[in-house]
Formats: structure tokens, sequence, C-alpha cells
């Protein structure tokens, strides 16, 4: 993940956050448009997300919730004033877009259909956004209504030819999607983090819960489709994570919502 360093500390983070950060090197580490976050250099190392008010309470709850499990970074702040501020500490090790783990394309692939596959066998029990998949569904379907149709992040064997092409796929297969698995959400290389090959954790978990499987195998994909520059990895990927309990079908559907944001 790329970092930027400041050369001023930003003046409207809250108090109590500032006072265990002000002594730190503060760098830019946001990749998208949506939020700012802040890599703080201190001690194993922090990160700081500030998003629009309310925005980060689901992530706040799913980030304690990954850590109770052993996968994931340390809830220490959540603040909601005007912004929404989350404070937590960093995973060790670096994330699968490091150049280590770019250039060994087929280990890389075989371990994030492995680790998947294992956080999709977790016990989810208390996990505070039960249905994941009745959200998600409904996301896509008030998207569809509203106009929000983008496929230029999906290549054509993702993507549809048309709005209605995927809502017509949306609104047919969405009957089969269960809530039935711990879904990370956003299951992307920048968002699993790798300490020697070995799984430290999950980070920007905001879009988890209890969902059906397919949303995260989709993105697994996707994923090394995007960052990997070409979809040769597809068929391996879907073998490392067991054939068993992937349905084709299904991630058509899966496509179909994705489409809408």
């Amino acid at each position: 993940m790329k970092k930027s360093l400041l050369k001023k500390i930003p003046d409207n983070i809250p108090q109590n956050i500032m006072r265990c950060i002000s002594d730190a090197d503060i760098y830019d580490s946001s990749c998208s448009p949506e939020a700012k976050v802040y890599y703080i250099e201190k001690g194993n190392g922090y990160y700081l997300k500030c998003s629009g008010k309310l925005s980060l309470k689901k992530e706040a709850e799913m980030t304690s919730y990954f850590h109770s499990k052993e996968i994931g970074a340390e809830m220490l702040d959540y603040i909601s004033e005007d912004r929404d501020w989350l404070f937590t500490s960093a995973v060790f090790g670096d994330d699968c877009i490091h150049e280590r783990y770019l250039t060994d394309p087929i280990r890389l692939c075989d371990t994030i259909a492995y680790e998947l596959r294992k956080l999709h066998e977790l016990d989810y029990s208390g996990c505070p956004v039960p249905d994941r998949t009745a959200e998600y569904i409904a996301a896509a379907m008030q998207n569809y209504e509203t106009g929000n149709y983008d496929k230029s992040h999906f290549p054509d064997n993702f993507g549809y030819r048309s709005a209605d092409e995927a809502y017509t796929e949306l609104k047919n297969g969405m009957g089969e999607l269960k809530s039935k698995v711990l879904l990370h959400g956003d299951y992307c290389l920048p968002n699993i983090i790798l300490n020697d090959w070995k799984l430290s954790g999950f980070v920007d978990v905001g879009s988890g819960g209890v969902g059906d499987r397919h949303i995260d195998i989709f993105w697994g994909v996707w994923t090394l489709w995007f960052n990997l520059k070409t979809n040769r990895y597809r068929d391996r990927f879907l073998d490392a994570y067991g054939r068993d309990k992937v349905n084709k079908e299904l991630l058509k559907v899966i496509a179909a919502a994705e489409v809408f944001g």
C-alpha cells in the first residue's frame, strides 16, 4: 500500500486520538475518494480512517469481530461526531499487492483461495451483521432503480451488455443467495495481509457479515484478474477454494449485482 509522508498533521483529528499519535510520522495511505486513511508510524503501526458520519460504524463493529476471531486488526477507538474516525492497530505483514507476492502468482492464487475457504468455515455466531446477503441484494436493487450502472471495472466475462440484462439475471437468481458463511465482503489483494506467506489478518471488513460465499469468491477471482492483468488464474482459484462449494450460476448473479455498485 502506498504511503506519502505528511508535512503537517491534519488539525481535525479528535484530541484523544491526537494525544496518541502527535509525536509520530503520519502518512496518507488513502486509496479511495470515499475515505481518508492515515498510517501512523509508531510502535508496530496504526491506521486512522476518516469518512462521513456513521459511515464507519459497521466497519468498527466488524473489525472488532474479526479481531475476536484473531484474523483482524484491533479496534482501538471509534468516534462519530461530524465525521467518523476509526483508529486501529496495524496488522503485521504486507498486503498481497506487495511485489514479493505478485511475482509468485501461482502461490498467491492458491494462498488466497485456501485462506478464503478457511474464513468461510469459521463459526460466525455473534456476528454483528447476521444477514449481509439481504443488505447486499437491497443495495443492488436500489442502485438499479436510481440508474447506477457501471461495468467499466469488469471484463466481458464479469459484466453484462446492459443494465436491464444484469437486472434480469439478478432478479431471477437472487433467491438462491443465502447467508451461511462469514464474509469478508471486499476480498481483494490489498485487504489480505500476509507475513511470509502466512495469514496475519484481514482489513477493510466494513462490507463483511454473514452472507453468501459467492460474494467473496467473485471478488477473489476479480482481484486476481485486476491485479495480475490476466484471467488465467480464475479456474485455479476455484479449484484451490474447492469446486464442491462453487456454483458458477451464482457467480453470474453476483456479477449482475456488482455492476450496480
